[in-house]
């Protein structure tokens, strides 16, 4: 009996110091936490609106001129939305974008933005924003520039946001163009009728129902749809020509360009890789060597604490979403 109460008692110790580590655990993140949220209270304490005006940390990329240009990647498919994490998230990739933009056009120092691109494109929307936030940083300094560097793929919507761009110089083997706009759904009509599914909808209207999967494909609404994708086919086709000075619109027909091709076309204006990007950017401003930073935010302590080490959570509502126009490459 006594050695089962020693037991007992040493498993109790054991309980107890587990609870005094843990609370001092518990305890010692909160203090951390508090120090975090106490230096972010001090910031949001500024008399300024923060999505106006976002403020970043800078980093000192490259160069040692006195003339600053701010490097700012557009990487990715071109959409709107957070990736979520089993703790946190990441941030929308389009306004984290913007944001930097507006950054850049706000600090009168920044005489350039030199723009990586490495993206198929995206949604129509979100990429217009990116073209007109670059023209706006442009338009607030007639001496800016924005030099757009394509590392490996510049497609539909990357492509069309590189418009706003002075000069387009790309890797030896980048891919360029996919000037088009796509749209894209599942008919599921014949495997609905094989398992005895049927669509139940109740709409406003004969047109409100436009691509039911469990329906027969209407012609008249592919007729609606299909002026709309050709009238932002419209704006897109005559945005490149403008920008790129093109006669017609005989290559804007949705296919894609090895930089050879693309160079020949006057789709690009250079070929070569970033070190030459940088070159011929000082070129533009008329400098011998510039001043590259890129931007930094520092994160929210939870943030960098569980968001950049905890996997992310699988979208399980994809296959609910609706079909929607993309200026995207999806060979």
């Amino acid at each position: 009996m006594s050695n089962n109460g020693s037991k007992v008692g040493c498993w109790i110790a054991i309980s107890i110091l587990a609870l005094l580590l843990f609370g001092s655990f518990l305890t010692n993140v909160g203090l951390m936490a508090a120090m975090f949220a106490g230096g972010s209270s001090a910031a949001a304490g500024h008399d300024y609106a923060e999505d106006q005006y976002p403020l970043y940390d800078e980093v000192w990329s490259y160069g040692s001129g006195e003339t600053k240009v701010a490097r700012i990647a557009l990487s990715g498919v071109i959409m709107r939305g957070r990736q979520e994490r089993l703790f946190g998230h990441e941030p929308d990739m389009v306004q984290q974008i913007l944001y930097e933009i507006r950054a850049a056009t706000w600090d009168e120092d920044i005489k350039a933005i030199l723009l990586e691109v490495d993206s198929p494109g995206g949604a129509v929307t979100p990429s217009d924003e990116i073209y007109a936030a670059l023209k706006r940083f442009k338009a607030a300094d007639e001496e800016r520039v924005v030099l757009v560097f394509v590392r490996d793929l510049c497609a539909s919507g990357g492509y069309y946001a590189s418009m706003a761009g002075d000069y387009i110089m790309a890797e030896p083997t980048a891919i360029v163009g996919s000037v088009g706009v796509i749209m894209q759904t599942l008919n599921m009509q014949g495997l609905g009728e094989k398992l005895g599914l049927s669509s139940v909808t109740i709409a406003s209207g004969e047109n409100k129902d436009m691509l039911n999967p469990f329906e027969e494909v209407d012609p008249e609404h592919i007729e609606l749809l299909q002026d709309l994708v050709d009238s932002m086919q419209d704006r897109f086709a005559a945005i490149v020509q403008a920008s790129r000075g093109l006669e017609n619109r005989e290559l804007l027909d949705g296919r894609v360009f090895n930089v050879e091709q693309a160079l020949e076309h006057n789709l690009i204006d250079g070929v070569g890789y970033w070190d030459d990007a940088v070159v011929k950017l000082a070129e533009l401003l008329g400098k011998e060597d510039l001043k590259v930073i890129r931007y930094y935010q520092q994160m929210g302590f939870w943030d960098s604490l569980f968001a950049s080490k905890t996997p992310t959570v699988p979208n399980f509502s994809m296959s609910a979403e609706p079909p929607r126009f993309l200026y995207l490459w999806k060979p």
